[in-house]
């Protein structure tokens, strides 16, 4: 059975910084592309930041770019999402999620963790 698990949540005032960790467990990432995605409330949930398990390539949404770094732990099998200079406009459930490539759809989800910021 397929798991994704966020952890790392929690309340940080503007221009802090917190450190998601997502532990994914159940089948072999390593053709993966796992994301980062969030929700905040009355919104749609929009795209963070990605990475291909094999290669390591990285991608992110202009509104996190520069302020956020997405990594993998090949040995933990975690994908991090390191959050710099937070705003109260970062504020949402973040989410992680697993696809095979980037033309599918994610097809696994994590249960999402919370992150406020406040100013």
């Amino acid at each position: 059975q397929v798991q994704l698990i966020e952890s790392g949540g929690g309340l940080v005032q503007a221009g802090g910084s917190l450190r998601l960790s997502c532990a994914a467990s159940g089948r072999t990432f390593s053709n993966y592309m796992l994301g980062w995605f969030r929700q905040a409330p009355g919104k749609e949930r929009e795209f963070v930041a990605r990475i291909t398990w094999s290669t390591g390539s990285t991608n992110y949404a202009d509104s996190v770019k520069g302020r956020f770094v997405i990594s993998r732990d090949n040995g933990k099998n975690t994908v991090d999402l390191q959050m710099n200079s937070l705003k109260p406009e970062d504020t949402a459930v973040y989410y992680c999620a697993a696809r095979r490539s980037v033309s599918a759809r994610y097809e696994y989800w994590g249960q999402g963790t919370q992150v406020t910021v406040s100013s």
